[in-house]
């Protein structure tokens, strides 16, 4: 009845002719248009000749469902800011010049960040949306004929599918069985491969352990004599004793990275990387210009100017870790390795039926015991809040009762 009125005098019903010719037009205009999408067989030689095969027979990463359930997956922060920090984060971010690209805030963030880490002398810091961004960047710049990425395994898949994506070979070097370093192993895939990057997370994940820094330092070592670079990849640095962060500039062959999801800002998607100003300095060619939204950037200096929150937050989820490791020693069947960030790996007798059953009771947590032979009927368990673990042991201790 719109499109009669709009197209009728006013005054004057239309007629006949005019009526029909306008039930036609609106029929058209709602009709839904027809499914033009070729079907997956006519599709098929067009991807085979378009798309890379490995990207073809590759997996998405996958994020496991969560609605409804006690997410203990993600080792994100679970704790919320309190009200009054959220309402002036609010009226802060109404205040973005959302219309401009991002300009000197993101200066000024950087600014904020080499404050914040103490930046070391001769060295520079560079952003990413993300680690995840980051370890591109670095496969991408190191992307030069026969290049090599190296990383002991089990570890964050990142390295690997980002090597991979870049068309670099991954060299996975497996831990021990309990989770160190083989540093023999380590030192021949060295010598041997020559490695583009050696990746070493510290803390590890999903192991969550910090390995032994007199091992670390003969790899660091042997990967300069290969003319290779070591990074450092800190992403749970606020659960760590220790860090390579003051170390990063007596090496000229070392970065170290770290990122602000763990910190309590896992929805902002911000990353940054530090090392030697000139090695930063080639790897930050490749960065897309806007790659950390203005949004993003005033939401992280906010967090830094109100770090003491998030220090006590992480000093809650350190007592809590403590907490959960004293439970977790008096469950018979579980054994759980020491944790030097906000999860704890443990091994149960039936990893898929406990996972399983922890899930039916409404506590999600993450089966990793595909990843790796080493991580057979292992499981990983985020720390969460107080009352999220005990509703996480409480789940863990009757699923494994159950299964028995």
């Amino acid at each position: 009845m719109h499109l009669a009125r709009w197209l009728e005098p006013p005054g004057f019903p239309p007629p006949s002719a005019a009526a029909s010719f306008i039930s036609i037009l609106q029929r058209l205009l709602t009709r839904k248009p027809a499914m033009t999408s070729a079907p997956a067989a006519a599709l098929a030689p067009r991807l085979a000749r378009t798309l890379r095969s490995d990207v073809q027979g590759m997996h998405a990463y996958a994020v496991q469902p969560s609605a409804g359930y006690v997410k203990l997956d993600a080792m994100e922060n679970p704790f919320h800011l309190p009200p009054e920090l959220q309402a002036a984060l609010g009226e802060r971010l109404a205040r973005v010049a959302i219309n401009r690209y991002p300009g000197s805030r993101v200066d000024d963030l950087k600014a904020a960040l080499a404050n914040y880490v103490d930046l070391p002398a001769g060295c520079s810091l560079m952003l990413g949306n993300g680690s995840d961004e980051l370890i591109s960047l670095l496969s991408m710049a190191c992307d030069v004929p026969g290049a090599k990425v190296l990383a002991p395994v089990p570890g964050f898949v990142m390295y690997a599918m980002s090597a991979q994506l870049q068309g670099l070979e991954f060299v996975g070097v497996p831990l021990t069985p309990d989770f160190e370093l083989d540093e023999s192993a380590m030192l021949a895939a060295i010598a041997e491969h020559q490695p583009a990057i050696t990746y070493i997370a510290y803390p590890n994940n999903p192991t969550a352990n910090l390995f032994d820094d007199a091992v670390i330092e003969r790899i660091v070592a042997a990967v300069g004599e290969q003319r290779g670079l070591v990074v450092f990849d800190e992403a749970y640095q606020p659960f760590s004793s220790r860090s390579w962060m003051a170390r990063a500039g007596q090496h000229d062959h070392v970065l170290v990275m770290r990122t602000l999801s763990k910190f309590g800002l896992a929805g902002v998607r911000l990353g940054y990387m530090v090392g030697p100003s000139a090695l930063v300095g080639e790897v930050d060619k490749l960065r897309p210009p806007y790659n950390v939204s203005v949004l993003n950037a005033e939401a992280a200096l906010f967090a830094l100017e109100h770090a003491d929150e998030y220090a006590r937050q992480a000093a809650l989820l350190r007592s809590e870790r403590d907490r959960l490791q004293h439970a977790l020693a008096n469950i018979a069947g579980v054994t759980a390795w020491p944790s030097e960030a906000n999860m704890i790996l443990v091994r149960v007798p039936d990893s898929k039926a406990a996972f399983e059953g922890m899930k039916q009771r409404g506590v999600l947590i993450k089966h990793v015991a595909g990843l790796h032979p080493l991580l057979a009927n292992c499981l990983r368990l985020t720390v969460g809040t107080p009352e999220e673990n005990t509703l996480m042991i409480d789940a863990l201790r009757a699923s494994l009762e159950t299964s028995l």
